[in-house]
């Protein structure tokens, strides 16, 4: 009897089917050293204890994004291990801040199933959540991935495509307890643009990039031990080419959001996101973002703004699709997200 994971394959999924993930995983310092080392990633509250304890928190927390990463490696097995491709996100939201100490598992419900009309493939989707050592659920997002089907000859099941909601509404943010924006130090976290400083229909060019390469991406995923095979093996790919991680591609372009959004400090809801088009090692990433919508929220001094964050690996700004609608050859990532910055 065969003791080894094939992972699943798109039959093996039922709606409603509960896959509770391995391996809980406790973060440390060392989490955000390696973090702040794979991304240019300088956002203050989450560089600082004193910047943060400024701000109503008891120290600096690890990284929104450390969080997600996380969560979403320890489903890998199960989910996405036998994935073409991971298709999008909806629905999600940062509810509790991540402490280092903090021991993280990860538990998913199958949502929604369709399969394609070629027979081969499907989609799966899955609604993750992440729990801490407390049973509390410090974030949760829905996902869809399409994977691959073992048997092509076995029934394609009912479809249900789930309806997601199009933006997570602002009221709904979680606003980590104390946080005060009301004494906030512009000049220590960078740049001096509070929300009431932006117009929606806004477009900032971030105008630095980075050139993604094999060894930073294969530590990321190694990292957050995503053991999908289009990241690891070059000969699961047609091409030969190992795919890098898209969430590799959502940290790059956040970093790089901090030249023109430095005071956007926590990343609070993800409304919508695609991995338009493939990403390589060699490739350049620049990115762009769009003010989409500003919104009020109950704690003192903070703002929730939501924007459309754009990776290219062209440098192109502001162009996203084209007149057919679909997305141009050079964008990477269209990521819709809510964070948290001065109001």
């Amino acid at each position: 009897m065969a003791k080894t994971n094939p992972g699943r394959f798109f039959e093996d999924y039922r709606v409603g089917q509960v896959l509770t993930h391995a391996v809980p995983r406790t973060v440390k310092m060392g989490e955000r050293a390696l973090y702040h080392a794979l991304y240019p990633a300088r956002h203050a509250l989450y560089s600082s204890d004193a910047f943060a304890q400024a701000c109503g928190l008891p120290f600096s927390p690890l990284d929104d994004l450390i969080a997600f990463h996380i969560v979403f490696g320890k489903t890998v097995p199960d989910v996405s291990l036998n994935a073409v491709a991971n298709l999008g996100y909806a629905e999600g939201r940062w509810l509790l801040p991540v402490w280092p100490g903090d021991t993280l598992t990860s538990v998913s419900e199958v949502i929604g199933l369709k399969e394609n009309s070629n027979g081969r493939t499907g989609v799966v989707w899955v609604r993750t959540r992440g729990v801490n050592q407390h049973g509390e659920t410090v974030m949760e997002y829905v996902r869809w991935v399409m994977v691959r089907k073992n048997n092509v000859t076995a029934p394609a099941p009912d479809a249900v495509v789930p309806a997601l909601a199009a933006v997570v509404a602002p009221d709904s943010l979680h606003i980590p307890k104390g946080l005060d924006f009301t004494d906030y130090d512009f000049a220590l976290a960078g740049e001096p643009h509070r929300m009431g400083d932006y117009a929606v229909g806004e477009v900032i060019d971030h105008v630095d990039g980075v050139t993604v390469e094999e060894a930073e991406h294969m530590l990321a995923t190694r990292l957050w031990q995503n053991t999908a095979k289009v990241h690891f093996d070059a000969t699961f790919r047609e091409d030969g080419k190992r795919l890098i991680y898209g969430g590799h591609v959502i940290s790059m372009a956040r970093a790089l959001s901090f030249n023109g959004l430095a005071n956007a400090q926590m990343v609070a809801g993800l409304n919508g996101g695609a991995h338009a088009n493939p990403c390589f090692a060699g490739t350049t990433i620049k990115a762009w973002s769009e003010v989409l919508d500003k919104a009020e929220t109950a704690a003192p001094g903070v703002g929730a703004i939501r924007l459309r964050l754009v990776a290219t690996s062209d440098g192109s700004v502001g162009q996203l699709k084209d007149s057919a609608g679909k997305y141009l050859p050079g964008v990477l990532l269209d990521l819709d997200y809510w964070a948290l910055m001065p109001a």
